[in-house]
């Protein structure tokens, strides 16, 4: 994995990027509805402010974190909607401006974190970087709904080796979103970065799924279908896993369709 200092550069970066797909775009536009059903634009950009401000207030305040998700833990679904109705109350350009201030606000957080202490979280505490990779995810999937719902292409960097790196730490996400018992050995991803460079992560021997990461990193934030990807595996349970693949906890959701995105792969 990158270290602290190289995650939280990306981070940043991903951050103002996402904020560049949406600051010109008027109020209508705001209101576009996106891929991920019942989800505008507007909600997106509410739903990362909501990510940064939590992981801000973990990093900075541990018992204001831990207050919030104490309150939040008969119903945390609905904590989260009750956030993202909170923050896209506000007109857009003040929900951008809050959006690009909390997330600047994590960045400085987790980079305050003493060196080998680790940050409160939902269900585990998480080293600074991991945290930050989560974020990283987090800003490369609701981009691409946003990017998607725009009829915009996003530019694959090499940033996204830090969603390698922690798809390979939550390879198990996807057995416990579908009630299966995942495998004891540990898989290894083989893919080719935007550069050309090959990626490699877990122990050699081991079932490999290799292909390009930017594909890796639309599977397992399941913004694209696995057949539109150019991903393959070699052994069964490796198979079965490009199936189910996802990098966050909780229901696997809808998912995208077979040739969703045909026109825009075009």
């Amino acid at each position: 994995m990158n270290s602290l200092n190289d995650v939280l550069k990306h981070l940043a970066a991903d951050i103002e990027e996402v904020a560049a797909l949406v600051e010109n775009l008027d109020d209508a536009a705001w209101r576009t509805e996106t891929p991920a059903p019942g989800w505008s634009v507007a909600d997106q950009i509410a739903h990362l402010t909501f990510v940064f401000n939590l992981a801000r207030t973990a990093a900075a305040d541990p018992q204001a974190f831990q207050a919030i998700t104490t309150a939040a833990a008969g119903n945390f679904d609905g904590a989260v909607n009750a956030a993202l109705q909170q923050f896209n109350s506000f007109p857009p350009k003040e929900l951008l401006a809050r959006f690009r201030a909390l997330g600047t606000a994590s960045v400085d957080a987790l980079a305050a974190v003493p060196e080998g202490q680790v940050v409160p979280w939902l269900v585990n505490p998480l080293p600074p970087a991991v945290l930050a990779c989560a974020g990283i995810m987090e800003l490369f999937g609701h981009g691409q709904d946003i990017a998607d719902a725009l009829g915009t292409r996003r530019q694959p960097t090499e940033r996204l080796r830090n969603i390698v790196d922690f798809a390979w730490l939550t390879r198990d996400f996807g057995y416990q979103s579908h009630g299966l018992t995942p495998p004891a050995e540990p898989f290894r991803f083989e893919l080719t970065a935007p550069s050309g460079e090959i990626w490699t992560v877990g122990p050699e021997g081991a079932e490999t799924i290799t292909g390009p990461a930017h594909d890796f990193c639309l599977l397992v934030t399941r913004r694209r279908h696995r057949d539109d990807l150019a991903l393959t595996a070699t052994g069964e349970r490796a198979e079965e896993w490009l199936n189910i693949a996802q990098a966050y906890r909780g229901p696997a959701g809808e998912g995208r369709t077979p040739g969703q995105f045909a026109d825009a792969a075009r």
